[in-house]
């Protein structure tokens, strides 16, 4: 007797939904699962038969053959096991055909019938919803994340026995099955940025490094930030999600179906709500930061997606480390191509590097800096000058006076930058009404040239900043780009001279230096 039960698969960031198909049939006794299995879903054949057995559930010696549709697709993980496993009670007529017609089942089989979560459950009960799929069955654990599409009512189940129960009609046996079709996304996300414990209020003086960040905020821009050691760079960094836009549903979904492709989400209080803020140390290896593996994974550039990647003490990073970020933060994605196929992750982040302008960390000033002039170019050469020019804002961090460390009077608070952050934000918003574009820093170039028109005199001043700055054509857009922004600050419909040097200033700071 045939069988089809309906399962899924993750591809990159693309879930597929596939088809077990399992038929048991008189001949010589056997369990084979075809269509491109991996190690982990040929492995299933023995957790299923010792599962079932282990809930009184004998195979009788027949044929048993399964196959995963499509068959051209490579299959990995261990999702499979419960499919499998109803499918064969289905083909052995041990359960009604039409029990689970229309539902989703996903779920990893231990030897003694128990359900173990699985990775990537969220993005492909999104995908199952899309086709019409109204109810999935899942381990207990990881209920609460198919739960997270309210299109789909979402059972979680603790073991085998229970699901078969379940499927039979006859209910569950101590309290072995869930229903969690009550997350309230909304609330999740209202309760996001709930209980920071950092603000912009703590950082004293810097009041330039500060409208720098709510610029960079305002408009996604990339941020590279050089001072002197304990001028307050790292402190900053770590601030700026406090000022950042609040993740969307739609984005929420999106960065959590990431961090569900990776494990990461353990549980509701797990689901992404405010922006991601990533900060790896600088002996991170390069696969580790752009994903990859035989099974490629997302990096931590797709772990940062919508977020904040802050690279800490820049120049320590491996040069051909940095130079991976090349592509990716033109492109707003990472490719990893495999004998298998090629595999997508996003990467749309927001880059932001601190770093010391020498060794020591004190020159320009020659009174502290006992570093060499090769010593300090060989220093600031480990940045390549395509990452550099893809840096939309470069600021300097003062050293600290004494009447800044000592000043108890409180700064201005994250809230109130966010609130300026927000209006800028509305701006952009309705300006790229009815595009894919979010943010000022998204736009290409045909749409700089439609946001970004300059006035007689604005245009005049970047003719002669043009030349005198021997600037590329990208570093000119990305003037643009940030002057839009800064606009947007002002509340301002043109881009006008007073924008655009400020924005020059952000990109004259790298030419102090390199």
């Amino acid at each position: 007797m045939l069988s089809t039960m309906i399962s899924g698969a993750v591809y990159g960031m693309h879930s597929c939904l596939i088809q077990v198909e399992v038929d048991v049939s008189q001949g010589l006794p056997c369990f084979q699962i075809v269509g491109l299995p991996g190690s982990e879903v040929r492995e299933a054949r023995e957790r299923v038969k010792v599962a079932l057995k282990n809930v009184g559930v004998k195979l009788p010696p027949m044929c048993i053959n399964v196959n995963l549709s499509p068959a051209d697709l490579p299959k990995s993980g261990t999702m499979f096991d419960l499919p499998v496993a109803v499918g064969i009670m289905t083909a052995l007529a041990r359960l009604p055909k039409e029990a689970a017609e229309n539902t989703l089942l996903i779920g990893e089989l231990g030897l003694s019938g128990e359900l173990k979560p699985v990775k990537g459950v969220l993005p492909i009960v999104r995908e199952a919803a899309r086709q019409g799929i109204r109810k999935c069955i899942l381990p207990a654990r990881n209920a609460w994340e198919g739960a997270l599409v309210q299109e789909v009512e979402s059972i979680g189940m603790e073991d085998m026995e229970g699901a078969i129960s379940f499927l039979q009609g006859k209910g569950t046996r101590n309290q072995t099955a869930s229903r969690c079709s009550s997350v309230d996304l909304n609330a999740l996300i209202q309760q996001g940025g709930q209980g920071e414990d950092l603000d912009f209020a703590d950082i004293n003086g810097q009041e330039g490094l500060k409208r720098a960040a709510e610029v960079a905020a305002a408009g996604f821009h990339h941020l590279l930030i050089i001072g002197p050691p304990g001028s307050g760079k790292t402190m900053l960094a770590r601030r700026l999600p406090t000022i950042l836009p609040p993740l969307s549903l739609e984005e929420s979904l999106e960065v959590s179906s990431i961090y569900s492709i990776s494990g990461l989400l353990q549980s509701a209080a797990s689901l992404k709500t405010t922006r991601p803020f990533l900060n790896p140390h600088h002996t991170i290896t390069g696969r580790a930061l752009a994903g990859g593996g035989r099974i490629p994974m997302p990096g931590l550039i797709s772990l940062a997606h919508r977020g904040v990647l802050f690279l800490d003490e820049l120049p320590e990073f491996k040069r051909e480390t940095l130079d991976i970020l090349r592509q990716p933060l033109e492109d707003k994605k990472v490719q990893i191509a495999r004998s298998s196929g090629t595999y997508t992750y996003p990467a749309d982040f927001m880059l932001v590097g601190a770093m010391n302008p020498c060794p020591c960390g004190f020159y320009p000033d020659m009174g502290r800096c006992r570093c060499t002039p090769y010593e300090v170019k060989r220093y600031l050469g480990r940045i390549s000058g395509p990452i550099l020019d893809r840096m939309d804002i470069c600021v300097e961090a003062m050293p600290m006076e004494f009447q800044d460390i000592t000043r108890h009077t409180a700064g201005e608070s994250s809230g109130e930058i966010r609130k300026r952050v927000m209006a800028a934000r509305e701006r952009q918003k309705e300006r790229f009404q009815g595009t894919t574009i979010q943010f000022n820093a998204d736009m290409g170039a045909g749409e700089v040239e439609r946001y970004c028109k300059l006035g007689p005199a604005a245009f005049c001043y970047m003719e002669k900043m043009f030349a005198n700055m021997q600037l590329s054509a990208r570093a000119y857009h990305r003037i643009l780009k940030v002057a839009r922004t800064i606009a947007d600050l002002a509340d301002s419909s043109e881009i006008e001279e007073i924008h655009l040097s400020e924005a020059v200033f952000y990109r004259r700071m790298d030419q102090k230096y390199w």
